[in-house]
């Protein structure tokens, strides 16, 4: 492992790690939230769809934008945007005012989360670049297991509204971050061919490849899964199963380490195997978990140690499925990474919030509904994978 490799792991992890952080880090708060501003569940969870939305949406602007300006300067843009949208969720005096401030940092923070996959792009390709994109989830890491702990530990000890004004500062560094420690990676002679009309015949080309839509879904929906999860979890865990928030955060943070742990194996599985067959083999072992936990709850059997253990395997397979579909996916359009990755993004964002739509819709306070919403995206990815992926070498399928 080269040391540029391991700066841009860093570097580009921190700061994909900061949209997910304004996630994770209040999910702690969500119940919290709802007896401040006296507003229902649906309504708290609107607040973080409203944030899902935004990103999907807008990644279809900063995608193209970066292949025609560089990925800098709307990194810049988007996560002052993404400050400015916290200071006004620690502010909001009504859940109508935190779903619209929501929706704005959203706005700001897809930037941090979309350009990271085009910059891995348009430097590496192929097993190195599957190995980097686990190495930057590794440093992802850091939301998913330390921001709820922290959310938790500050609507213990203070008050939810502290949780965006600490948002809004992991903001400020990351624009530091950029700054100080991110190089340009798309030079003004690659953006000579980029503008509104291209990024339009791009968008066309991407719709038209089999290929790259099927693997972002497959992506999407093993995302989807996830997403699930996050958006009813402290409903569940803390007033179903009674669980603290402390206790609630460690049991979020288990299952990232199991998504993230396994992930790390990317680059040797995929070196000794090929993207291919590691994408269908997690793909299947993720099928195979949550289908049982799924079964074994509409059998009637609620238990908190069965959710943890069987969610802690299927995420474990996830960690595998998420980086390689992403590199299978942008392997043959390095000429305009940046508006692949936001087209992928976008599909993985829109597909999250109609599947965390559905699930919450049928939300009755316990885990059924979300352990139904899991093993139905885990089948679908499986459909998808069998579509899509029928190659056996390690070369992306549309070069087979």
């Amino acid at each position: 492992m080269n040391t540029p490799m391991l700066r841009a792991a860093l570097v580009l992890g921190l700061l994909s790690a900061i949209g997910p952080f304004a996630i994770d880090m209040y999910l702690p708060a969500l119940p919290a939230i709802g007896v401040s501003l006296e507003a229902s569940t649906a309504e708290v969870q609107m607040s973080l769809m409203a944030f899902m939305a935004a990103i999907a949406v807008c990644q279809l602007f900063y995608g193209p934008i970066s292949d025609m300006i560089g990925r800098k300067p709307p990194l810049y843009f988007g996560i002052a945007l993404f400050s400015i949208g916290a200071i006004a969720c620690a502010l909001a005096p009504s859940i109508e005012w935190l779903i619209a401030a929501r929706f704005v940092q959203g706005v700001g923070a897809c930037a941090a989360m979309a350009l990271p996959r085009a910059i891995v792009r348009d430097g590496y390709t192929g097993a190195d670049a599957a190995q980097l994109q686990s190495l930057l989830m590794l440093v992802f890491s850091v939301s998913p297991i330390l921001a709820p702990l922290a959310g938790s530990l500050m609507v213990q000890f203070g008050d939810w509204r502290t949780i965006f004004w600490a948002i809004a500062i992991i903001g400020v560094l990351g624009l530091l971050l950029i700054a100080f420690f991110l190089k340009e990676t798309r030079p003004a002679s690659e953006r000579l061919e980029s503008s509104v009309g291209s990024a339009m015949r791009g968008y066309g080309l991407l719709l038209k490849d089999r290929n790259f839509i099927g693997l972002s879904l497959i992506g999407a929906f093993g995302m989807s899964s996830f997403m699930a999860y996050l958006a009813n979890s402290s409903f569940i865990l803390i007033d179903h199963y009674h669980l603290t928030p402390t206790l609630y955060s460690v049991m979020f943070s288990i299952n990232a380490v199991s998504f993230i742990g396994v992930s790390q194996l990317t680059g040797v599985l995929t070196r000794r195997f090929g993207l291919n067959t590691v994408v269908r083999a997690s793909v299947s072992g993720f099928i195979v978990v949550m289908v049982a936990l799924a079964a074994l709850f509409l059998a009637g059997i609620d238990q908190l140690a069965v959710l943890a253990v069987l969610l802690f395997i299927g995420y474990g397979f996830l960690g595998l499925v998420v980086p390689t579909t992403a590199v299978l996916a942008l392997e043959n359009h390095g000429s305009i990474a940046g508006t692949a990755s936001a087209l992928m993004g976008t599909l993985q964002m829109v597909t999250a919030a109609i599947v965390m739509g559905v699930v919450g819709a049928f939300f009755d306070g316990t885990a059924k509904p979300m352990v139904i919403g899991i093993a139905a995206c885990a089948i679908i990815a499986f459909a998808l994978t069998r579509l899509t992926i029928k190659g056996t070498a390690g070369q992306p399928v549309a070069a087979e």
